[in-house]
C-alpha cells in the first residue's frame, strides 16, 4: 500500500481485540450474544415506551432517546468487530474508518449530555413535583435532546476533520478493534499536537460539564429529599438509582480511558476498557432501567396482556 499522506491511504488493518486464533470463535459468540441482548433490550425499550401510555412522560422520553443512542453507537462498533473475528485479514477502508470515528464520537458525546439532561429531569421531578409537567414540557425535552446531538456532531466534526489532515506513513495497522482517536494518532507521522489538544479540550470540556451538571443536580436533589419525610424521601431517591448507576459506569470508564497518565498507557488495557463502554454499557443500560423500574415492569405487563 502506498504511503505518504491521507490521500494515498486507502485502508487500514485492525489488529482486533485478541490475536490468538483459538479465541476468535469463543469471542465471536460472546460478543454476538452481547450485541443481540443490546439490540433486543434497547429496541424493546423504545417500542415499549412508544406503545405504553404509562411511559409517555419526560423521564421515559429521555430514556427512549438513550436507548436509541445506545443502539446506534453499539452498531457503529460491534458488527465490524464480529466480522473481524471471523476474517483472516481485518481490513477497514479509510473512508469507513473516518465514518466510524465520526459516528462513535457523535453518539458517545450525545449520551453524556443526555444523561446530564436526565439528571436535571430528576431534580425537577423531586424538587418541583407540582410544576414538573409545566417545566419539563415536550418542547424543552426535545430541545435538550437536540442540543445533546448537536454537541455530539460538533465534537465529532472537530476530531474527524483534524484526523483527516494527518499523514499516515508510519504504518497502516491499527492496534485496536475500531478506529478510535488515540490508536490513529499513534500511526501518524505528522505533528499530532493539535489533535491531542483537541482531545484534551473537547473530552475534558464534555466530561467536566456533564459531571459537574450531574453533581449539582444531585446536590439539589439530596437537599430536596432532606425536606421530605424519610419514607417518601427514600422512595424519591430510589428513582434516581438507575440513572446514577448509568452515569458512574459511562463517565468512570471514559475518564479511565482518556485521562489516565501517559506512563500508564497500555494498548491491551485500553482495548479492555474500551470494550466496556463500547459494548457493555449499551447492553447494561436497558437492563439497569428495566430491572430496577416498577413503571417499566407494569408497562411491559399491560402491553403483554393487551395483546
Amino acid at each position: 500500500m502506498a504511503t505518504g499522506n491521507h490521500s494515498t491511504v486507502t485502508m487500514f488493518v485492525l489488529v482486533g481485540l485478541n490475536q490468538q486464533p483459538e479465541l476468535q470463535l469463543p469471542l465471536f459468540l460472546l460478543f454476538l450474544g452481547i450485541y443481540g441482548v443490546t439490540v433486543v433490550g434497547n429496541l424493546g425499550m423504545i417500542l415499549l415506551i412508544a406503545l405504553s401510555p404509562l411511559l409517555h412522560t419526560p423521564m421515559y422520553y429521555f430514556l427512549g432517546s438513550l436507548s436509541f443512542i445506545d443502539l446506534c453507537y453499539s452498531s457503529v462498533i460491534t458488527p465490524k468487530m464480529l466480522v473481524n473475528f471471523l476474517g483472516k485479514k481485518n481490513i477497514i477502508l479509510y473512508s469507513e474508518c473516518m465514518a466510524q470515528l465520526f459516528f462513535f464520537v457523535v453518539f458517545v458525546v450525545a449520551e453524556g449530555y443526555l444523561l446530564t439532561a436526565m439528571a436535571y429531569d430528576r431534580y425537577v421531578a423531586i424538587g418541583n413535583p407540582l410544576l414538573y409537567n409545566v417545566i419539563m414540557s415536550p418542547g424543552l425535552c426535545s430541545l435538550l435532546v437536540l442540543i445533546s446531538f448537536i454537541l455530539g456532531v460538533l465534537s465529532a466534526l472537530a476530531h474527524t476533520s483534524a484526523m483527516m489532515k494527518l499523514n499516515f506513513c508510519k504504518s497502516h495497522v491499527i492496534n485496536h478493534y475500531f478506529c478510535d482517536v488515540l490508536p490513529l494518532l499513534n500511526l501518524s507521522c505528522s505533528n499530532t499536537h493539535l489533535n491531542e489538544l483537541l482531545l484534551f479540550i473537547i473530552a475534558g470540556f464534555n466530561t467536566l460539564v456533564s459531571t459537574l451538571s450531574v453533581a449539582v443536580s444531585y446536590a439539589f436533589i439530596f437537599c430536596s429529599i432532606l425536606r421530605i419525610r424519610s419514607s417518601e424521601g427514600s422512595k424519591a431517591f430510589g428513582t434516581c438509582g438507575s440513572h446514577l448507576m448509568a452515569v458512574v459506569i459511562l463517565f468512570g470508564s471514559i475518564t479511565y480511558m482518556y485521562f489516565k497518565p501517559p506512563s500508564s498507557n497500555s494498548l491491551e488495557q485500553e482495548k479492555v476498557s474500551s470494550v466496556f463502554y463500547t459494548t457493555a454499557i449499551p447492553m447494561l443500560n436497558p437492563l439497569i432501567y428495566s430491572l430496577r423500574n416498577q413503571d417499566v415492569k407494569k408497562a411491559l405487563k399491560s402491553v403483554w396482556v393487551g395483546r
